[in-house]
């Protein structure tokens, strides 16, 4: 076991599993952010793949730091991992902070332009809380925003949630970008978002976070899954693994 999954897995009597919330500082504090994060990428397409060979065709996401953007071998490192499970990069997305890719637009530029060309979807996480500008939004080749859940919370009982939300997605489609609600938790979200014209919606109104082997059931025939929250049907067509280049 690595420095990196031993750390990941550390839990006590006490706290149960360690939030992401202390460990990525102090794996970032201690140098291990970069091999914590080549471990979950390794494993998100190992995940894919078995989720694959269920039948299951759906994107999976992992979270980039900053500091993995700064690496020069993180697209090689990607392309290759995915090329090995058989996982197409379309159906792989890398989710970078808005605080983070604003950090340094030049190099997060670059890297996420080896990241589109790879083919591989660029989502922008928890917009709203950086300090983004229109000029540095426009030079980021992404595919998605990600809304922040701080404004989904009152959604439903504050103008001012509702006007910032709007003008987020019609700024987002303006520049062909895809939008996503997190963090919504009730009806009245739901139908507000919906009215928006918001894309996809993620949040514990339609399922908590579970275990892998549990996603697959729920998502292929639980009557809790998919069907039962009124989801559409897969975007993906039937595909098989990767061709071997």
């Amino acid at each position: 076991v690595t420095a990196a999954e031993a750390l990941l897995r550390w839990h006590d009597d006490k706290r149960g599993v360690v939030s992401p919330a202390v460990f990525v500082p102090v794996a970032e504090k201690h140098g291990l952010i970069g091999e914590i994060g080549r471990w979950v990428i390794e494993e998100a397409a190992r995940q894919a793949e078995a989720w694959r060979d269920q039948g299951l065709r759906m994107r999976v996401a992992v979270n980039l730091s900053g500091y993995q953007l700064r690496q020069d071998d993180l697209v090689d490192f990607l392309c290759d991992c995915l090329h090995r499970h058989g996982i197409p990069p379309a159906r792989f997305t890398v989710e970078i902070t808005e605080s983070v890719a604003m950090e340094d637009t030049r190099v997060t530029r670059d890297a996420f332009e080896r990241l589109r060309q790879a083919g591989v979807h660029v989502s922008i996480d928890d917009f709203g809380t950086g300090h983004s500008s229109l000029a540095s939004l426009r030079q980021l080749p992404a595919a998605e925003l990600k809304i922040d859940r701080a404004f989904v919370t009152d959604l439903d009982s504050s103008d001012d949630a509702r006007a910032i939300v709007s003008s987020v997605i019609r700024m987002a489609h303006k520049l062909n970008l895809r939008v996503v609600a997190e963090g919504v938790e009730t009806e009245a979200q739901r139908d507000c978002l919906v009215k928006l014209g918001c894309d996809e919606l993620q949040g514990y109104l339609f399922a908590k976070p579970m275990p892998a082997a549990a996603l697959g059931v729920w998502a292929i025939g639980d009557d809790q899954g998919p069907s039962a929250v009124g989801f559409r049907d897969s975007l993906f067509k039937e595909t098989g693994p990767m061709p071997v280049s």
